[in-house]
């Protein structure tokens, strides 16, 4: 019986105790989250970063001193000029200054040099260092442009669908099978029609055989020929995706660096550019859907062939071509613009290893005849529907056999011949695309709006934090320590999560995360008060009121969690932002409403079993 009395009042002495390795982890990720939310307390200013190659011929771009002056003269104020190797980060007040001075240093720029739009911390250095970075913002905080794209599938269906009936007419020639009609009857599907029973069998295997994911039924006199549900859906699935890379590097090739792209619905993407405030460059390359194809050109003498096609080159004169390409745009791997001997643009181009092996064969055996270089573009016409028109560029001689790199000419001013060389780098569009939305935010209204949203936030955080103080005494003081532990948690998550960004929704999930904070400290001290009232210790009722409430805690987090993912997983721009507040708060509550007031009450009360505290 004495065991028994002493073991009790052993586990007494238990109470409210943490192990010390808990105290190190709480200190530990407190510290490593409160490092990580200080840079954005410092906030970014806009930058340029030059990446200036060896053989410029600037000097100015190479040396600081100099390039400070020319800006100055420039009228553009410079905040700050760092140099490491060969990149330059030149720093400015706002984003004003920072597209003036894009506009001056592409005077300087060569081909060879790149420039990048980016933010830059203007905490101490020894944060970034460390790879703590203030919070990405999004686009209705910090300013931009956004863009609405529309993914034309149908144009898309409507291409593979005439490169499967040219398959099929060459196929059919070589059989020497006559008198077989071929018509479109919508953008994905086709009819083989023929009087001859053997000419459709005989088209129907080609098909099945190689082109298995369409689906071809055999009538009396004709072929019904159309795309299987599975393959049209997976075809629609994976054109979206590579438009979206395509969109990527091609944001990637303009120099900004905070770009997000995304698809929207199914047929749509979405590209969001803060900081950026003239969309007319970005628009420009984003919209464009223009690639090259290379075509074998017929000569004077040649005649015109089955099947070849006539294009118009820059001159408005005729040019007759084969009708399947060469080369098309999807093997080129790089592209620069540069200027010929006579002083007229050029585009460098190189190619992968298929697209080499390609050119290298058929430029060997067509030494001495013309070879067409055609552009391909699509626009959108006054009803709306998609059109490709095309024109020849360059005819030129093929003089000995191509390789993997060889330039072009005919694209126009050297400025087309930049941008035509961006498009072929970024690489041609698999579907074309329209812009149909365009919304500019200005940096003054981001501004406002951070200012407005914290405003609220700060107003939400005074009043919670005086009402915790007055109502709930020493414990509601715990309770406002770990509701800024909380927060400070919560941005410093934000701030180390790669691709989360603060949106002007995010900013009322922290508000909601301040309540939700709160009310997990309101349960457990209620339930305290409960304990209390029952006639049990201090010490006794800080334990069970833990425990007790503990269940119902995680229980409403669960199920406010998977709204939060259910959010952010059909939602996008501003739902997303808001649940990924929501979502990163829940986890912060509970790490600092449960775990961190549990540690404080511990230290603060848990060494005495004995004593008895009013709340």
């Amino acid at each position: 019986m004495k065991k028994t009395q002493k073991t009790q009042a052993g586990s007494k002495r238990l109470l409210n105790r943490y192990s010390a390795w808990k105290y190190v982890v709480l200190v530990a990720t407190v510290l490593i989250l409160t490092i990580s939310a200080i840079p954005t307390w410092y906030g970014e200013k806009p930058s340029i970063q030059l990446s200036v190659a060896d053989h410029t011929p600037s000097n100015t771009l190479k040396d600081v001193t100099k390039l400070y002056h020319y800006l100055e003269t420039e009228h553009i104020h410079v905040a700050g000029i760092e140099q490491t190797g060969d990149k330059t980060t030149i720093i400015f007040d706002n984003e004003n200054q920072q597209t003036l001075a894009r506009q001056a240093l592409d005077k300087l720029l060569s081909k060879d040099d790149a420039i990048t739009f980016s933010y830059v911390s203007v905490a101490p250095k020894w944060f970034s260092e460390l790879g703590f970075n203030p919070i990405k913002l999004g686009l209705d905080l910090r300013g931009g442009v956004q863009f609405l794209l529309n993914v034309d599938i149908d144009k898309a269906f409507e291409d593979q669908r005439n490169s499967l009936i040219d398959e099929l007419r060459d196929f059919l020639r070589q059989e020497h099978l006559r008198n077989v009609q071929i018509n479109a009857t919508t953008t994905d599907s086709f009819e083989v029609k023929s009087a001859s029973s053997d000419a459709l069998n005989k088209a129907g295997k080609f098909l099945k055989e190689n082109y298995p994911t369409w689906s071809t039924i055999r009538h009396s006199k004709y072929l019904s020929v159309k795309p299987t549900v599975e393959s049209k859906s997976e075809f629609q699935t994976v054109t979206i995706k590579q438009n979206l890379k395509i969109m990527r590097d091609r944001i990637e090739e303009l120099g900004i660096t905070e770009a997000m792209v995304q698809r929207q619905g199914d047929h749509a993407i979405r590209i969001e550019l803060p900081g950026v405030q003239d969309p007319t460059l970005a628009k420009k390359v984003i919209g464009a859907t223009a690639t090259l194809a290379f075509h074998e050109a017929r000569g004077s003498s040649d005649g015109k062939a089955y099947g070849d096609i006539v294009l118009k080159d820059n001159d408005n004169r005729d040019v007759t071509l084969a009708k399947r390409p060469v080369l098309t745009g999807e093997h080129i791997t790089n592209a620069r613009a540069g200027v010929d001997k006579v002083g007229f643009s050029e585009v460098n181009i190189s190619l992968d290893h298929a697209g080499g092996k390609i050119m290298s064969d058929f430029s060997g055996s067509h030494v001495g005849k013309p070879m067409a270089t055609v552009y391909r573009e699509y626009t959108t016409n006054a009803k709306g529907e998609t059109v490709r028109s095309e024109r020849v560029i360059s005819v030129a001689t093929i003089q000995s056999q191509l390789g993997s790199q060889f330039r072009i000419t005919g694209a126009g001013s050297m400025e087309d011949a930049q941008n035509l060389a961006l498009l072929l780098r970024a690489g041609s569009l698999t579907a074309p695309v329209t812009i149909v939305e365009e919304r500019t935010i200005g940096a003054s209204l981001g501004a406002e709006n951070i200012e407005n949203g914290f405003a609220a936030l700060g107003l939400g955080l005074a009043m919670t934090l005086t009402f915790m103080a007055l109502w709930y005494r020493k414990l509601g003081w715990v309770a406002n320590v770990a509701l800024m532990i909380n927060m400070v948690s919560l941005l410093g998550l934000i701030a180390l999560l790669p691709g989360a960004v603060l949106t002007l929704p995010g900013i009322a999930g922290l508000v909601l995360t301040v309540g939700m904070a709160v009310d997990t400290n309101v349960l457990i001290f209620e339930r305290i008060k409960d304990k209390l009232r029952e006639g049990r210790t201090f010490a006794q009722s800080i334990d069970l009121g833990f425990d007790s409430a503990f269940s119902t805690i995680l229980d409403a987090n669960i199920t406010t969690m998977i709204t939060a993912v259910v959010l952010y997983s059909i939602g996008n721009g501003p739902i997303q932002g808001f649940a990924l507040t929501l979502g990163l708060g829940l986890l912060t509550s509970m790490f600092s409403g449960v775990f961190a007031s549990r540690a404080m009450i511990n230290l603060m009360w848990g060494r005495d079993a004995r004593r008895d505290v009013r709340v």
